[in-house]
């Protein structure tokens, strides 16, 4: 690293730990020191704590946790499935219409450095109908855990 910027990151952290110690040093001096006992009392989410800390939940929240993260994190599995969908080099449609944007393997092939470095990407097309049924399948379960849910009433809070 060179040496020329030396100065500059000296005084940055110089600035950034003195104004920080500073306003530390003025907040004690100057800040107020009036100790009641609302202002000692634990704070927690705008409500006033009322009772034991370690008191029962509703199952109800747990169960509205659970198929939150059902359904967001199963979900994430479909955007890695939509971008192999039709990110392989050998797209037929690329065949039939030349006009259709390239792939990163396409241009690589093109450019005359041969066959993309980790070869081609994406699912083949001999097994995107495969594949997409495969897809479908995944909704279509998560369409009936999801209607399954509404149905016992997960989702009405009481």
């Amino acid at each position: 690293m060179s040496t020329e910027f030396t100065p500059i990151f000296v005084f940055i952290l110089l600035a950034i730990f003195g104004i920080a110690s500073a306003m530390v040093v003025l907040s004690h001096f100057l800040g107020p020191r009036r100790f009641t006992s609302v202002k000692q009392m634990p704070y927690e989410s705008g409500m006033d704590p009322i009772g034991d800390a370690r008191q029962r939940f509703d199952v109800r929240y747990y169960l509205i946790a659970i198929a939150f993260l059902l359904f967001d994190v199963e979900l994430l599995y479909l955007y890695p499935w939509a971008v192999a969908q039709w990110s392989h080099s050998g797209h037929p449609a690329a065949v039939a219409a030349p006009d259709l944007p390239l792939t990163a393997a396409d241009h690589l092939a093109q450019a005359g450095s041969g066959p993309a470095p980790f070869g081609p990407v994406g699912i083949p097309p001999a097994f995107r109908d495969l594949v997409f049924g495969q897809v479908l399948v995944f909704v279509f379960v998560l369409v009936a855990a999801y209607a399954y849910a509404w149905r016992k009433g997960v989702f009405e809070w009481r």
